[in-house]
């Protein structure tokens, strides 16, 4: 492509590099380092530069801005001897990196000016970008948000996880049906990330034990054998908001020890010769592998030891360069925070470092590993809680079983003391799980290894504590605490709303972008005419956006004054997207039958993934589909609804979906969401909530008040005592004429008049199989209360001033209040600022 240039411009490409100019945040500094980068980085030119060229141009000027901070950073991390956290996750949903680098840098306008005189869309540019990979869901967005906190925080922190080549996979709607397609989102390389070849570190698999005495009667245990993986380091710069912090994420890429076998190659097996390395590095070839094969459940044993082995070498590396073999002050410079129970085998594996590797006692190694690591809890699902079948974890892990039994044994020693004669606690609390297969609970690992176990809401810290793992906190009562999550207000409302972003701005001043909480001096706007003008033309734009993106990937025309009612997240029975589809066709029966019954049009949007061996989770989307193909089409409704399911969910499909909703559905069975994130997200953006008392729900409601939401439904407590007294399902079918006449044209047919029964399993799980997660329960407080949503947005300027205030008492919910929190309260880690030299 062709880039237009100035004078100076033109001349500099012709020059060498001037890396004076990098010092200079200005336009033409900018336009020079690009041109530069251009011509010595990509060797193109302005006849042979492509638009991905021109990006990758615009990624390495503004690399060049954080790399002399990003060393910096990390001096004065040994310099001040600074005690440093490390986050251990198997997931970060970093999403785009450009855009939300531009804003941590302060260089927005700079940028824009910069590319627009060279003839390009600053936007466009962005467009070019793929999705890092990395992730899939809330817990890898949360990891995300949290590095963009501990930046912005001048925390000492490093996120560690897997490189993965592949994403989780490209989600394709064909024919109404998730298919999985592979998402090659490294295809053309990523210019965020450094090569460390020089941190390559061995991780071991398989093999057998030697155990022995040595001549003064010490126990000491050998791991020979096996196989052994390298894990190479890929860094990412992380930079914190308007400071001069660049943190690192640091992630590992399998490779082979030898890539080679010549001599299988010299006897003609071309094949053999590289079939090891093949191997070894699917590793890290794909995130989340199918468990539901043995080798897929095999794998992923293989890729969590993998990260954890390889990090926790690096930290102690890092570690033992300041303080040699001394390791009585590593607890006080390193914090560990397992998120969820992925990372969970580093507490076996700092164990077996710290025994056979440094010659620990293992009292002085316990004593180390139980006040390094921190342990967040994110789920109370049982099959989230990972058990792994004690024969697989044998295998591959032989030593870390044999440190697992030892901890496992020491422990029970100490319930039998403090609970003589306790036999089913015992069995609750022991890491081992017996029975006709014996397995290893991760969880329970986690919490006996940990100093702090915290849940994520306070609803689910109440549940973990008091309920899941209640024996626990009997026995450690100081352990557990909370720690409600937050969301950085940089990508989700200056990076993926700047309209918005801009008018607040503009109205209360900047300062929300650093402490989210002064977004409170928007009260009093909520009552100003002109003020509400303006941001309902604000949402209106961004809904019209929407509403041309559904159409060039949906060809659907939607009406952008209809209600944007939107549920995007992962695909699992216990979100409930089928309550949503039932009031989806409750609706169209109701236009259907008396077309003024429903005063506003809404188009319902749905959005999100389904684990690829997850049968019923993929018949949801189709059923979605089906709908939307039935809805849609259907003259009688005369455009009063629309149903839309968008594919391909992640973060930059979500940085498109939020700013434009109108209502944001957080619908999950009251007592099973731990947190949730996208909830905070959509009420940061203006969305009114309608949504369950669960997870942090229930701290929305408290923050923006009962009038500014739209609850429904029994609380955790009510639904436990409905179980108790037989909740039948059947009930609620046979006696709600509604229900009864969605469900049975679900089961009928009506949708799928190809396939009659395609849909009875959803309809059956429901009925006649217990409905496990009470949607039938539910179900007419939840018509009821979209009812209301109905009427108040008839009345847009009600609705617009409870959008005011959403946005407004949102100030709880930013992830950098809660890593103050983690930070004081589990770390101990405290600020340290990065000053250039002149």
């Amino acid at each position: 492509m062709a880039v237009k240039r100035s004078p100076r411009t033109e001349a500099v490409v012709k020059a060498d590099i001037d890396f004076d100019s990098l010092k200079h945040k200005d336009a033409e500094s900018v336009k020079v380092s690009m041109l530069t980068h251009l011509k010595y980085s990509l060797a193109k030119d302005q006849y042979s530069a492509t638009k991905l060229d021109v990006f990758n141009g615009l990624a390495m000027t503004l690399r060049d801005f954080l790399f002399e901070r990003w060393i910096e950073t990390q001096q004065t991390y040994y310099n001040k001897g600074a005690k440093r956290v490390y986050y251990l996750s198997l997931e970060f949903l970093m999403g785009r990196t450009l855009t939300n680098t531009i804003i941590n840098l302060g260089m927005h306008d700079v940028i824009s000016k910069a590319v627009s005189e060279l003839g390009l869309d600053l936007n466009e540019i962005e467009e070019l970008e793929y999705d890092a990979g990395l992730g899939n869901g809330g817990l890898g967005r949360l990891a995300a948000c949290f590095l963009d906190s501990m930046a912005t925080l001048e925390l000492p922190a490093y996120g560690y996880g897997i490189r993965y080549e592949y994403g989780i996979f490209f989600q394709k709607i064909i024919d109404g049906y998730q298919v999985e397609t592979p998402d090659p989102w490294l295809r053309y390389g990523n210019p965020w990330e450094i090569p460390r070849p020089e941190f390559l570190y061995p991780v071991t698999f398989y093999g057998h034990l030697n155990e022995y005495n040595d001549s003064e009667g010490f126990y000491h245990c050998d791991w020979e054998g096996g196989t052994q993986v390298m894990a190479m380091a890929y860094d990412v710069p992380i930079p914190g908001y308007n400071n001069n912090t660049v943190n690192n994420m640091r992630l590992w890429a399998a490779k082979s020890t030898r890539d080679f076998e010549l001599d299988y190659f010299n006897h003609g097996n071309y094949e053999q010769a590289v079939s090891d390395k093949v191997v070894t590095e699917t590793l890290s070839k794909v995130l989340y592998p199918n468990d539901n094969v043995f080798e897929g459940k095999e794998l992923r044993l293989k890729q969590e030891y993998f990260f954890v082995s390889a990090t926790l070498q690096d930290i102690i590396r890092r570690y033992k360069k300041t303080h040699g073999s001394n390791f009585s002050h590593f607890s006080d410079k390193v914090a560990v925070q397992l998120n969820d129970t992925h990372p969970a085998i580093g507490i076996a594996e700092l164990m077996r470092i710290l025994l056979d590797v440094e010659n620990l006692s293992w009292e002085e190694s316990w004593d180390i590993t139980v006040n390094t690591f921190g342990y967040t809890n994110h789920t109370i699902l049982p099959e989230a809680l990972e058990k792994w079948p004690m024969s697989l974890f044998s295998k591959v892990l032989p030593r870390h079983i044999k440190i697992i039994n030892e901890i496992n044994f020491r422990f029970l020693n100490e319930i039998e003391r403090r609970y003589p004669g306790d036999i089913s606690k015992l069995s609750r609390m022991s890491i081992i799980e017996e029975g006709n297969e014996k397995r290893v609970r991760m969880a329970n690992l986690a919490i006996i290894g940990s100093h702090s176990v915290n849940g994520v809401s306070q609803l689910h810290s109440d549940i973990i504590r008091d309920d899941i793992f209640s024996d626990f906190h009997l026995m450690y009562p100081g352990k557990f605490n909370n720690k409600t999550n937050g969301i950085t207000q940089r990508r989700w409302l200056a990076v993926c709303n700047p309209m918005l972003a801009g008018l607040i701005t503009e109205s209360i001043g900047g300062g929300w972008i650093r402490d989210l909480y002064k977004l409170k001096k928007l009260i009093p706007l909520a009552k100003d005419k002109s003020f509400l003008s303006r941001w309902e033309k604000v949402k209106t734009a961004n809904k019209k956006v929407l509403a041309d993106y559904i159409y060039r990937h949906n060809c659907i025309e939607v009406d952008p004054e209809s209600i944007f009612d939107c549920q995007v997240k992962r695909l699992h029975e216990y979100k409930r997207q089928l309550l949503n589809i039932l009031h989806a066709v409750t609706l169209y029966n109701r236009i259907r039958e008396n077309p003024d019954s429903v005063k506003v049009k809404r188009t319902i949007i749905l959005a999100g993934k389904a684990a690829p061996g997850y049968y019923t989770a993929k018949l949801i989307i189709k059923l979605v589909n089906a709908v939307a193909e039935t809805v849609n089409n259907d003259s009688s409704v005369k455009g009063m609804l629309k149903v839309v399911f968008l594919a391909n969910y992640g973060v930059s499909l979500a940085e498109k979906i939020i700013p434009a909703a109108n209502l944001s559905e957080q619908i999950s069975t009251a007592g099973t969401e731990a947190s949730g994130t996208s909830n905070m997200k959509f009420a940061l953006n203006g969305a009114l909530t309608i949504g369950t008392l669960d997870g942090a729900n229930i701290e929305i409601l408290e923050e923006v008040g009962k009038d500014n939401i739209f609850i429904f439904g029994y609380d955790s407590a009510g639904l436990s005592k409905i179980k108790s007294m037989g909740y039948d399902p059947q009930y609620y079918y046979n006696t709600n004429d509604e229900l009864k006449k969605a469900l049975d044209m679900i089961s009928s047919g009506y949708f799928s008049p190809y396939n009659t029964d395609l849909f009875k399993p959803l309809t059956d799980s429901l009925i006649y199989h217990g409905d496990n997660y009470m949607l039938l329960a539910d179900y007419q407080s939840y018509i009821d209360s979209q009812r209301q949503v109905e009427e108040l947005y008839f009345d847009r300027s009600g609705w617009n001033t409870k959008s005011v205030l959403n946005v407004a008492k949102s100030g709880k919910f930013s992830s950098d209040r809660t890593i103050e929190e983690y930070a004081k309260d589990i770390w101990g880690a405290k600020p340290v600022s990065i000053k250039l030299p002149e």
